[in-house]
Parts: structure tokens; C-alpha cells; sequence
């Protein structure tokens, strides 16, 4: 088992380095919603789901200029045309100008509206809101962008004007925190997470009641994580590995109405907590409670200053994590509430 422990981490070592380290891109810098158009084959995405590239244009409203780009349908539920009317799209850049907010982006991951109904704006929001409260906590996670986006058909039809939000490449992640891409085989060992960041993780899918993810491995066949990237220390650093959450349309905080909770798990629906961090890391589950105790006012000022979320849909996700923080209050309560079902 060192042996195996000893290899991987040197795998680590042997990723390609990552460059110098810059700071954040423009398009992450600002918490202003973005006005864009994006104007593409759109019908034949929407009906054609294959991961295809497709060529399309974006400009950012009060600018005249039309930046290149191609559109590639992506991820797995959201894929899926019996379960969204619109999916998620990955957009790639060619060279966009110095003075452009997308300035230095190559690919970005863009979370769309799913369905047309104003319920399904909500759910965006809420999930946006969550990457913004984990960036409260910690800076080794991912920076979004919110946007306002007029889908335009290349025939000039507009699809309909709709939010959605820009996640930050991974690399720009680890860039900003002195690391790089770690490039891990399916399943890693405890031992070489970062206790600390961890904790943290798990501790933080506990607060918006996630389920859908995994630290260790990747799905059957796949590369470590399930929706998790990791960074790491520089080259030649032999160090523990910081996984870094992503995802959360499948958790009890968004609660879209196609989330369904593991069936490994054996609970009955997305609202229902079950902590799923490891034993080992409980001595940090400790002081990351407490850090996210005192930043609670921050947490929620995270999620209740999102753009555009209804006040209603902004009070229920409130209680809803009051009742995480009244399992957090004390040493004692998170024993007895939260850690009992660690792994």
C-alpha cells in the first residue's frame, strides 16, 4: 500500500507544471452580471445533443464586437433531452481581445436554464449561489459568473433571454492558489487528501445536502473524481491533494425537480442531510465548523445577494440552512448530529 501511495505521489510530480502564477482573469474579477447574446445553429443543439462543435458568435451587450466561438453540449442529466429542454454547453474562445471581459479564456463550462419556466431560473440561481458561498470558505474552489444571456437561433429567432453562469477553468484555480492540475488514477487512498480541505468538503456538501459526489473515485471506468477536481502543490512538492466540489444541481439546497438522491445511500429524497466525510478527517471537521460558524453571515449574504432569486425562494434556502448550522452549534451537536455517519 505505501508503495501505491508512494507512486501516486509521484505521479502528481510529474503533471506538467503549471505557469507562472497570474491573477484572477477579468471575467471572474466582478460579481456584475453579464448582458450577452449568444447567436449560434441553437435549434440544432437543442435537437442534436452529440458533442459536435458547433460555430457561434458572443457579445457583450454595450460592445459591437463579436467574439468567435463554438458551442459543445455537455455533461450527463442535463444532457439528456427528456430531462432539459436546454442543456449545459461548453463554450471555447479564439483569442478574445485585451479590453473583453472574456480576455484569456480558452473553454468555459456555461450552466444554462435546463427548462423555460421561471422555476427553472431559480434553480440556476440557487446552484450559482452555492459556488459563491464555497468561495466564501475557501479560495481553492471554483469563481462563477453570473450572466443574462439572449439565446439568438441563426436565423435571427430569439430563444428567449434566460440566466446562466461561467464557471472558472480548473487551471485558473490552481493558478490563484500557487498549485497546479493534479492528474490522479481512479482511486486514491484517505491518506492523500489535505485533511483540512477535506473536512471542508464534505462538511460544505453536508451545509447544501449533496450527495452526488466522490473525493476517492470517479465513475466506473473513469479517472478520479466524481464531480471533484483536485490541485495540487507544485512540481516536486510532495504534498496532500485539495479536492475542489462542483456541481450541485443534484443537492437539497437547489432541489430541481429530476434530483434524486444515490439509492446507495437510503434516504428519501435530496433534502435529507447525510454526512459522508471520512472519520479520519474529524479533528478538522472540528475547526471547520467552526470556521463556518463565524462566517455564517457571510454564507448567507452569498446566497440572499444573488441576482435576480425570488425573496421566497431566498427565505426557504435561508431555513434550510439554518438547520444545517443548528446541527453545527456546538462540538457536542456536531458529534452527536453530523459526525456519527462518517465513514
Amino acid at each position: 500500500m505505501m508503495g501505491r501511495i508512494l507512486l501516486w505521489l509521484l505521479a502528481i510530480a510529474l503533471v506538467s507544471p503549471a505557469a507562472a502564477a497570474v491573477g484572477e482573469r477579468p471575467l471572474f474579477s466582478s460579481p456584475d452580471v453579464l448582458r450577452l447574446t449568444i447567436k449560434g445553429p441553437l435549434s440544432t443543439i437543442v435537437r442534436n445533443r452529440a458533442e459536435d462543435p458547433r460555430p457561434a458568435t458572443l457579445t457583450v451587450d454595450g460592445t459591437t464586437e463579436q467574439l468567435p466561438i463554438t458551442l459543445t453540449t455537455r455533461g450527463i442529466t442535463r444532457r439528456a433531452s427528456d430531462i432539459c429542454q436546454f442543456p449545459p454547453l461548453k463554450v471555447r474562445f479564439t483569442n478574445p481581445p485585451a479590453d473583453s471581459p472574456f480576455s484569456g479564456q480558452k473553454s468555459l463550462k456555461l450552466v444554462t436554464h435546463c427548462k423555460a419556466a421561471p422555476a427553472f431560473q431559480q434553480y440556476v440561481l440557487l446552484e450559482y449561489a452555492a459556488y459563491r458561498m464555497l468561495n466564501v470558505l475557501s479560495p481553492a474552489s471554483f469563481r462563477v459568473r453570473l450572466a443574462q444571456i439572449d439565446y439568438v437561433d441563426d436565423n435571427g429567432r430569439s430563444l428567449g433571454l434566460r440566466y446562466g453562469f461561467f464557471i472558472e477553468d480548473l487551471g485558473d484555480v490552481a493558478r490563484r492558489n500557487g498549485m497546479q492540475e493534479a492528474k490522479l488514477p481512479e482511486i486514491i487512498p484517505i491518506t492523500a487528501l489535505s485533511t483540512r480541505h477535506a473536512a471542508l468538503y464534505a462538511l460544505f456538501q453536508h451545509m447544501i445536502a449533496n450527495h452526488d459526489w466522490s473525493m476517492r473515485a470517479g465513475p466506473k471506468g473513469e479517472a478520479c473524481c466524481h464531480n471533484a477536481k483536485m490541485i495540487a502543490p507544485a512540481r516536486g512538492v510532495a504534498a496532500a491533494v485539495i479536492p475542489i466540489p462542483y456541481d450541485f444541481d443534484f443537492s437539497g439546497l437547489v432541489n430541481a425537480p429530476y434530483a434524486t438522491p444515490p439509492d446507495v445511500l437510503k434516504i428519501a429524497n435530496v433534502r435529507q442531510r447525510l454526512y459522508r466525510g471520512y472519520c479520519a478527517h474529524n479533528g478538522e471537521a472540528y475547526a471547520v465548523a467552526v470556521q463556518m460558524r463565524s462566517q455564517r453571515p457571510q454564507v448567507y449574504a452569498a446566497l440572499t445577494s444573488t441576482p435576480g432569486l425570488d425573496p421566497k425562494t431566498a427565505a426557504r434556502a435561508t431555513q434550510f440552512l439554518d438547520s444545517f448550522f443548528a446541527d453545527i452549534a456546538s462540538n457536542d451537536i456536531l458529534k452527536a448530529k453530523v459526525l456519527k455517519s462518517c465513514l
